[in-house]
């Protein structure tokens, strides 16, 4: 049978020979965008065997966390949404409520995000431009309003003031007499990939991360349903990765903050199965495929063989994915209906919990209500019309898939081998190794499109001369002078002298390394202490981070 296969295998070749001699392939070599060289052709000795692969809902889970998937239930679709100030951003989750979105996700303003408050100076000219601007608990009770807590869970984009967004949905699950315990959602709280990538960073690496595992130590005993951190590779994507560089450098973090927390005396199970990850999708299609199944199989076995977990959840990668922003254009924005549903597509089959599909405009503006619910249609026909959702893991058993999920596995374990030979992603972050690896293959990736070698449809070929600019969704500038009263009036109608004795709590407890500082920033949102000076008492006693 074999020498049979072998030639016809050999005719085969022969016959492409002469059709290349005809007409020459498009390119001498194929790659991935991360650079993967793809065969002609694929068969079964270049993939997992099915033994290998195991079954979904099973060790190492390369074929899903769950052994039903989306036949018992669809992933949650969870449109990222915030602008203006808390009562515009309430508007906009109950109509995506009303049009079937199954959970919340906030973006907050920039000031919000580096904890400063909507009326300090370094806040001019940003209050509720790309996000919501939260001061007080008192806007985290507007942005809330008339949305249960035990039933609709929230993923919050919020990474170095995350414990006092955190303590302020809390506070509005109290004031709704829901019980901590019932309360589900994500924090991002992931503040290294802040300094590889993105920026909105406050504290050094070491506070930082202490902050992070007092989150992990007061969810695990009062909110167990709330996962404590999304570690976050969409954003190094954004910032120019490729998605083995995604994959390896989330990872890395992922096992930094394990170490923290084990390093803190927290026990691995009692906090790795609330653990959860975030992921881009960008338009090479099979290649993201294979990177949420690869990412999966790496992160069990890491739990497992490294860390010596025992609770199986523990072993699970749980992810949400958010399609690729920055492969969005400015020209020709329709298109990116098409790329958002390609990318879409691909963390469906690649096994996702949670998806957020981006707006035909983000690359102009926030999105407008109808780009937003076009993206949140297209995530429910996916759902409701293809039919991939039907079966277990669609695509296992392919060729190409099963050998680009082998690939990205040596690749991103290779880069793994690098960062702990550093002494770990906290060492590799203050040596800009990993911001390197992004600026070079970013760099390169520019090249490739000024030069053509890289087609984007609308930007580098196919543009029109001349384009009708789409309806875009302007913030009303006379937002920041409105959310600065509201502020103001707050604390004229809070209790000051509680405030002050609150934040004192807070800044002796930030100088006893041992203390768990979230019962204090509870205790000072309750208060209705902005989120400016609870982040300036940390400031004080923390200092500021100031890059590489």
């Amino acid at each position: 049978m074999s020498i049979q296969k072998d030639n016809a295998k050999e005719k085969w070749e022969k016959s492409v020979s002469k059709t290349i001699k005809r007409f020459p392939e498009r390119k001498e070599t194929f790659t991935t965008s991360s650079n993967i060289e793809v065969n002609r052709l694929y068969e079964p000795k270049d993939s997992s065997t099915a033994a290998e692969l195991g079954y979904p809902g099973e060790y190492p889970y390369t074929r899903g966390i769950q052994p039903t998937m989306y036949r018992s239930r669809f992933w949650t679709m969870r449109q990222y949404a915030g602008f203006g100030s808390a009562k515009e951003t309430n508007k906009r989750f109950r109509y995506l409520l009303e049009q079937g979105q199954t959970g919340l996700s906030v973006a907050f303003d920039l000031p919000t995000q580096i904890g400063y408050d909507s009326d300090d100076s370094m806040s001019d000219g940003e209050v509720g431009k790309v996000g919501v601007a939260i001061d007080t608990l008192d806007d985290m009770e507007q942005l809330l309003e008339g949305i249960p807590l035990d039933k609709v869970s929230t993923s919050m984009t919020i990474n170095a003031p995350a414990s006092v967004l955190l303590c302020m949905y809390l506070a509005v699950g109290e004031k709704q007499g829901v019980p901590f315990e019932k309360i589900t959602g994500t924090i991002q709280n992931d503040i290294l990939k802040e300094y590889i990538a993105r920026g909105t960073y406050i504290f050094p690496p070491k506070p930082s991360m202490r902050l992070i595992t007092n989150i992990f130590e007061f969810c695990n005993e009062y909110v167990p349903k709330f996962n404590t951190i999304s570690i976050s590779g969409y954003h190094i994507r954004e910032a120019g990765s490729n998605a083995v560089q995604e994959v390896a450098f989330t990872i890395a973090n992922g096992m930094a903050y394990v170490d923290a927390a084990i390093e803190s005396g927290l026990k691995v199970d009692d906090f790795a199965p609330r653990l959860a990850f975030f992921f881009n999708a960008h338009n090479n299609f099979l290649e993201e495929v294979a990177k949420f199944r690869a990412a999966r199989r790496i992160w069990a076995k890491i739990m497992r063989e490294h860390y010596h977990a025992k609770n199986p959840k523990s072993w699970k990668l749980r992810f949400h994915t958010q399609t690729g922003g920055s492969t969005l254009t400015a020209q020709q924005p329709d298109n990116n209906i098409v790329r958002v549903t390609i990318q879409a597509l691909s963390a469906v089959l690649g096994g996702t919990q949670s998806l957020h599909t981006n707006s035909r405009d983000e690359a102009l503006s926030l999105p407008t209500e109808d780009s937003a619910r076009i993206a949140l249609r297209t995530q429910q026909i996916i759902a409701h019309e293809s039919g991939v959702a039907d079966t277990v893991d669609p695509l296992a058993g392919s060729y190409y898939v099963e050998s680009l999920t082998d690939e990205i596995e040596n690749r991103v374990n290779d880069y793994l081998d690098r960062i702990q030979e550093m002494g770990g992603a906290v060492q590799a972050v203050e040596e800009g190794y990993m911001q390197r690896e992004i600026h070079q293959n970013a760099y390169e990736f520019q090249k490739n499109v000024e030069s053509k070698d890289e087609i984007i449809v609308g930007l580098n070929k196919f543009d029109l001369e001349e384009e009708v600019e789409p309806d875009l969704l302007r913030v009303d500038e006379a937002l920041e002078k409105e959310q600065v009263e509201s502020l103001k009036i707050v604390r004229e109608k809070r209790n000051n002298k509680l405030v002050e004795k609150t934040l004192n709590v807070l800044k002796e407890k930030a100088k006893d390394e041992k203390a768990n500082l979230i019962p204090a920033i509870l205790e000072a949102v309750r208060a209705y202490a902005s989120v400016g000076e609870i982040c300036n008492v940390l400031r004080e006693e923390f200092g500021e981070y100031s890059g590489v």
